[in-house]
């Protein structure tokens, strides 16, 4: 166990859906914390953001030198940048192997003690998916420049504000035929985001855990089990047809023509991938924590929507 105090973390990605958590679990943990991102001047919306432990810096992960200033006196780096759809110069390359290396060879050269870097279940250098294969290559290209570095693997992940049960429940709501990947048979095991950044804060807070952690939800499901779960929350009962995953591929492939894509091919491939925590690695459980499930937390969403 580390005395925080004094222990300055810096966090790349600190504005994100995941990153405002994880700065607030080392925050509650009493770690002095650095938030990277290159916006810091668009506001900063965590509940204490007048805390004078709590710093927000300009910085680039594809600039070196950008890099090197905000690590300067970390004793920790959690890089939490990610990215799902490529957009010109941002590419599943340039973030998640070429940033990722460049945030922990320069972590490395300024001497910090623990590097924290935030992949996904199933991530492999060998993948045909193109996204889980950047992952894989973005973790040998961590290790082979910070070797003691921990790699956080969550599965996907929900919450209040997010871009996946929040949309799951909009379409619902909205469409009279609910068209699915597949069959539907693809599986799931959804990950509260402050539950794995919770972890991650456990992580930093305990010097002498390493390696690779998988963090999935309490329960494994199918993408139509997860769906009727959620219809049921919210007192739904939708008709869910199956649609070939050529015909999403068709879909996807169509809608990447335009300016800003609602859907692509890329997310088409991930939707046919079992994305499930490994009973090999360790997970929540090795940390202490006890997942919050997919009903527990959309039951209080629908009640503050409510409200």
């Amino acid at each position: 166990m580390v005395a925080t105090s004094g222990q300055i973390i810096t966090v790349f990605g600190g504005t994100g859906f995941l990153g405002r958590r994880i700065v607030q679990h080392l925050r509650s943990r009493g770690f002095p914390v650095r938030i990277a991102s290159r916006h810091p001047d668009q506001g900063y919306t965590l509940p204490g953001a007048d805390d004078p432990q709590l710093q927000a810096v300009e910085a680039n992960v594809h600039d070196e030198r950008s890099v090197a200033d905000a690590l300067a006196g970390a004793y920790g780096v959690v890089n939490a940048v990610s990215l799902y759809v490529e957009r010109g110069p941002e590419t599943f390359d340039s973030v998640h192997v070429e940033a990722a290396r460049r945030v922990a060879l320069q972590s490395h050269r300024a001497g910090v003690k623990s590097l924290i870097h935030l992949s996904g279940i199933g991530a492999d250098a060998a993948s045909h998916s193109r996204y889980i294969r950047k992952r894989g290559e973005g973790e040998l290209a961590v290790r082979s420049a910070f070797a003691e570095a921990t790699f956080i693997r969550p599965a996907v992940m929900f919450g209040p504000d997010d871009a996946f049960l929040t949309v799951i429940l909009k379409l619902l709501r909205q469409l009279p035929v609910y068209p699915m990947f597949g069959r539907g048979t693809t599986r799931l095991q959804p990950a509260f985001v402050d539950d794995v950044a919770d972890a991650i804060g456990g992580i930093m807070q305990r010097a002498e855990l390493s390696g690779i952690f998988e963090l999935g939800g309490p329960r494994v499901y199918s993408y139509e089990e997860l769906l009727r779960a959620v219809a049921h929350q919210a007192g739904l009962a939708p008709r869910l047809i199956p649609i070939p995953f050529a015909a999403w591929h068709a879909l996807a492939w169509a809608s990447e023509l335009l300016q800003i894509p609602l859907l692509t091919r890329n997310q088409v491939e991930l939707m046919q991938i079992d994305t499930v925590a490994s009973p090999d690695m360790p997970g929540f459980v090795e940390l202490g924590i006890s997942p919050h499930s997919v009903e527990t937390i959309l039951q209080k969403m629908l009640s503050n929507s409510a409200g």
